[in-house]
């Protein structure tokens, strides 16, 4: 038996539609990845990028200007005769209070510190049945949270004070710290974000054994972590620049924003303090959360799940 070439003829009409509809595709990536257009984003985002670092930059430069720079007008964004006089001044009107500057220090931080970490977890604990479990109230519940977001502070700011007069917690840490565990919007975010966790994978560690509170510890906030770090940030950002409010009146008590600002309070001649001050207050809450920043990024990268 013998074989013989067996010749495909395509169409005229097929190919030249082929070879155009290709040209076409080529045509539309060339457009999306033109250099052009690369380098116009490139220049819009840095131009934004440079617009919203200027207040920072202006409080860099003004906590380094002597008086005469300070009071130059029209304002100059850059230092031209930097100084540390400044600080010095700082330093030596926080020496003379006569409460040490290490106690406001511990104030500020123990009140961070705690109200943060409390709002975490017990955010996290009080999200999880709600994304994850099934119960009587549930939507209720969840509707009150969320109406809860549309109250500004100074509308609960009375019953806030009733309720801690009441529980005899006025003039204590307690008084700032509790409300902070109450925050609606921590609440909100780790409940959006667990609902992303698939179903299957937390029934898998329930039939492998594992209860809930190892599900939770183990499997649910390792996987919503880009979650409470981003609200660490942000109720960081808020203790950390509280002054007690109308809850603390002992001096004991206050924290360092208080006390600088006081002592900033003494008219012209301490404005360089007071841009000193700023420097000071905002320099902690700027290096947490460029440290956290990266942490939110690694871990939204690495840890991208699908049902």
């Amino acid at each position: 038996m013998g074989t013989g070439n067996v010749t495909i003829e395509r169409a005229p009409g097929a190919t030249r539609a082929r070879v155009r509809g290709i040209r076409s595709l080529r045509r539309k990536d060339k457009v999306n990845r033109s250099l052009w257009g690369d380098l116009l984003l490139f220049i819009f985002l840095g131009g934004t990028a440079v617009f919203m670092a200027l207040p920072m930059v202006f409080a860099i430069n003004n906590a380094f200007k002597p008086l005469d720079e300070i009071f130059v007008f029209p304002p100059q964004l850059f230092v031209r005769n930097p100084t540390l006089s400044n600080f010095g001044d700082l330093f030596m009107l926080l020496a003379g209070s006569w409460v040490p500057v290490s106690r406001y220090l511990f104030n500020t931080v123990f009140i961070t510190a705690a109200g943060t970490a409390g709002h975490v977890i017990l955010a996290s604990a009080a999200a999880y049945p709600l994304a994850k479990h099934s119960f009587r109230g549930k939507k209720i519940m969840f509707a009150t949270i969320v109406l809860s977001l549309m109250f500004a502070g100074q509308v609960t700011a009375i019953p806030n004070y009733m309720t801690m007069s009441w529980l005899g917690w006025i003039d204590s840490y307690a008084s700032i710290i509790v409300p902070a565990f109450a925050y609606p919007l921590g609440l909100y975010l780790m409940k959006q974000f667990m609902e992303m966790i698939p179903d299957s994978l937390l029934e898998a560690a329930k039939i492998d054994g594992a209860s809930e509170y190892r599900i939770f510890w183990q499997i649910v906030m390792p996987l919503v972590k880009p979650a409470w770090l981003t609200l660490t940030i942000l109720l960081f950002q808020s203790l950390w620049g509280t002054d007690g409010g109308s809850y603390v009146y002992s001096e004991q008590l206050k924290t360092l924003h208080y006390a600088v600002t006081q002592i900033v309070q003494g008219g012209i001649a301490r404005t360089g303090a007071a841009a000193a001050v700023s420097l000071v207050l905002m320099s902690v809450p700027i290096a947490f959360f460029v440290f956290s920043q990266s942490k939110i990024i690694q871990t939204m990268a690495a840890s991208g799940m699908k049902e």
